[in-house]
């Protein structure tokens, strides 16, 4: 938040210098007073982000120990390497091509109002989106 009030022209900060000292004086630790004000923390425990990161890193050693045919599981690394790369300059050189993303915009755009007169804009319609929309959920989840 310091950073983002620094960045800001003066005349959008404050109007006056008294109040840029009364604003910095409510802070908890003010610069000019020093370190008057010390905070003392003790670590109860791991937080959820630390804790995200170990059970993903757990999770793929337990799932490298496990399998028994590593060989493939390195090709199968190195072909979605390929695949994002080759897929990546795939669509940069269609975009490169002088007609086709225009034609793309034009039926996505199509498409898109189709979908809002078909499916948004009367409430039967929305309220069949919404039961296709539940199927599918319950399909997945198996529900």
């Amino acid at each position: 938040m310091a950073s983002i009030l620094m960045s800001l022209p003066p005349p959008l900060l404050v109007k006056s210098r008294t109040t840029l000292v009364r604003a910095f004086s409510k802070l908890p630790v003010s610069p000019i007073q020093g370190r008057q004000n010390r905070v003392a923390m003790k670590a109860t425990g791991e937080n959820s982000e630390s804790s995200t990161s170990l059970s993903i890193t757990k999770s793929v050693q337990n799932f490298w120990d496990d399998s028994e045919d590593r060989p493939a599981l390195i090709g199968l690394g190195f072909a979605a390497i390929a695949a994002l790369w080759a897929s990546i300059n795939l669509i940069s050189a269609i975009d490169k091509l002088p007609v086709i993303p225009s034609v793309l915009e034009v039926v996505g755009i199509l498409f898109s109002s189709w979908f809002v007169y078909r499916y948004l804009l009367f409430k039967p319609d929305r309220e069949e989106l919404f039961q296709i929309y539940n199927k599918t959920v319950s399909d997945i989840f198996g529900q």
